[in-house]
């Protein structure tokens, strides 16, 4: 249903696939988080739209993405103008008092033993094989968000502020994404509660985690032995907090890119 002249049309994936059928003049802006179809409801759909999508890049003016690792994926596919804005977040939420951590366990009956974040509880992110790697340990196995698949391990639906008071009580947070994530958001939030993380990497993951010097993990047979080093070395938080808490990262910078990027969408010929 897109039609009419604008200077700039924002898009993502979608908007993209059908650019060629809509009734659209203007310069065209693509925004990418990630694209990798392997673990969608139905892969042959999305593997045939992911074929449309690409085949419209050369339409495309600019590519917007949130890692150098989708940046390099689009300049190989042939996009020469490709610009990584990094994800942003608001450093004043992740402020805790003890009081506020102590009673966030209790709430929730997780005071006994260490807590081990294991994820969104969804087959894509790696639960179900993180917590097999993990089970036994001495320490509660956690997940969070509507139930996607059926585990053993407390799951918690909550509220973002306790979301985060969750990943700040942890000892460590597992982010075993079995997909090339675009950045993700956990292992980030994870990092400004300066709690250790344990990752695969996928995606943009490796950036952010080799970044502020956390564990990456690619293989579930290696977990538990690497969950446990970051449970011994909870300095690992301080020096993941070094590197999530930068300017790049902040609010303002976000802005001051989106600005910037606008202003030379527009000024291109």
């Amino acid at each position: 249903r897109l039609k009419g002249t604008k200077d700039i049309w924002i898009r993502e994936f979608f908007s993209t696939v059908t650019l060629p059928f809509d009734r659209t003049s203007g310069k065209n802006l693509l925004i990418v988080h990630h694209i990798d179809s392997r673990y969608l409801s139905y892969p042959a759909l999305s593997n045939f739209l992911d074929k449309l999508f690409y085949r419209n890049l050369n339409k495309i003016n600019t590519v917007v993405t949130v890692s150098k690792f989708w940046r390099e994926h689009f300049e190989s596919r042939g996009c020469d103008n490709v610009r990584v804005i990094y994800n942003p977040f608001d450093m004043s939420e992740f402020e805790f008092t003890e009081k506020e951590i102590i009673d966030f366990k209790e709430k929730y009956e997780l005071s006994k033993n260490p807590i081990v974040y294991l994820g969104n509880c969804k087959k894509p992110k790696g639960v179900v094989e993180a917590y097999h790697a993990l089970k036994g340990l001495d320490a509660h196995l956690v997940t969070s968000g509507r139930r996607g698949v059926d585990l053993p391990a407390t799951n918690l639906n909550l509220s973002y502020r306790d979301y985060l008071r969750l990943l700040k009580a942890s000892s460590v947070v597992v982010t075993m994404s079995k997909f090339k994530e675009g950045w993700c958001r956990t292992a980030h939030e994870a990092m400004l509660c300066k709690t250790p993380v344990v990752g695969s990497g996928m995606g943009g993951m490796e950036e952010l985690l080799e970044g502020g010097n956390q564990i990456v993990c690619k293989d579930f047979s290696k977990l538990r032995e690497n969950v446990e080093y970051a449970m011994e070395h909870p300095e690992l938080g301080e020096e993941g907090y070094e590197y999530a808490s930068q300017e790049k990262f902040t609010l303002p910078h976000f802005e001051k890119e989106w600005v910037e990027l606008i202003e030379d969408v527009g000024s291109i010929k």
